[in-house]
């Protein structure tokens, strides 16, 4: 008979959400955060905005994660709405510049941080089933092959796009489109630290930042059912394709950029959860709310969902029987918030009405 684990809180998924809420919560209850631990590859979310420092503050990691040395962002270039390209300077957020950023080590950090706060975690470990009830979960779980159960009186999804907690709670999670990402990561000469780049084109839009050491990230956004999506499942095809993007091309080509080899592709169209909250859990990150890139939101997200989070459960926990329900009509805000003002982005690029890309994004001219 298999010795239950007993936890105030259990987090299913250990990135940046998940760990948010867990080094906030983990001093106050006894959190167990459980990580599937899969094999370790490079993300496309490196970007920090400038309001994500005002996050770490609140938390008490700001020192910390500056002493890192993560490449601050001073500028944002882009041809988005007329072929020219604008440039605009970070002196213009009263929150000063974002960042660039390591992102394994900024991943790992959070992991280390949560720990040293207290909350343990069941590492190399699979959800296998949700039982019980609200204030009674019951996980089942495989670790290292073999059985482990936790239970825990509330439970929290952080597993990314995935959603797999809120998928045994009754969760429904709703697409919004079907945009993709293909991207390569390279190096170049290190003259454009500090600087990203943003680039329409006729069936989706590109994005390329210089990262810490000299490393470069270029990318390219659009609908899985297009033509153009072809060319981001190889770093040739996103390469050739690049070609014909000439701003984006003679900045790569002028930084001699070289790209390794390190390719990936994956869905990128927003989604959320039609309840991000219920009866004894809450979801945090991309697993309540995923953004569509262009937003450059992700991370900031997760860190704050992680935080709002915590303090929800908190207030769960000792007998609020609002604290969940106020939660979820917060996110429920930043949903409708996030979808007007990407609307109102995508709406600004005109150049190509008859794009099947650019359609699906444009709303109707007023009459």
């Amino acid at each position: 008979m298999n010795t239950a684990i007993d936890a105030d809180v259990a987090v299913i998924g250990a990135g940046p959400a998940g760990c948010a809420l867990a080094l906030n919560l983990a001093p106050f209850h006894r959190v167990i955060v459980v990580d599937k631990g899969s094999a370790a590859r490079r993300r496309v979310g490196e970007s920090l905005p400038a309001a994500g420092g005002r996050l770490l503050r609140d938390m008490g990691l700001a020192d910390e994660f500056l002493a890192q040395g993560h490449t601050p962002c001073h500028v944002m270039r882009s041809s988005w709405g007329e072929g020219e390209v604008v440039e605009q300077d970070a002196l213009r957020n009263l929150d000063g510049h974002g960042w660039h950023l390591d992102r394994a080590r900024f991943d790992a950090w959070l992991v280390e941080v949560a720990a040293r706060r207290g909350a343990a975690t069941l590492r190399d470990t699979r959800l296998l089933g949700v039982r019980g009830a609200p204030g009674h979960w019951k996980l089942d779980l495989a670790r290292a092959g073999r059985p482990v159960r936790v239970r825990a009186r509330a439970l929290v999804d952080a597993s990314g796009r995935d959603g797999v907690l809120a998928r045994h709670v009754g969760g429904r999670r709703a697409p919004a489109g079907k945009l993709i990402c293909g991207w390569v990561f390279g190096h170049d000469d290190g003259r454009a630290a500090g600087i990203a780049e943003l680039h329409a084109e006729a069936e989706g839009w590109w994005y390329s930042a210089a990262l810490p050491a000299r490393r470069r990230l270029l990318a390219f956004y659009s609908d899985a059912d297009l033509p153009a999506a072809r060319a981001a499942h190889s770093a040739s095809g996103l390469l050739m394709r690049m070609a014909n993007v000439p701003q984006l091309r003679a900045l790569l080509v002028d930084h001699r950029f070289a790209a390794d080899g390190d390719h990936g592709f994956c869905a990128a169209h927003g989604a959320a959860l039609e309840q991000p909250a219920g009866d004894g859990w809450l979801a945090v990150g991309d697993a309540a709310l995923a953004f569509d890139p262009l937003s450059s939101q992700g991370l900031f997200n997760a860190l704050y969902t992680g935080l709002a989070g915590a303090e929800a459960l908190h207030r769960h926990l000792q007998g609020d029987l609002a604290a969940l329900p106020q939660y979820a009509d917060e996110l429920a805000r930043v949903q409708r918030t996030y979808a007007a003002r990407l609307d109102a982005c995508y709406a600004h690029e005109r150049r190509w009405p008859d794009s099947a890309f650019w359609r699906r994004r444009q709303a109707p001219e007023p009459r």
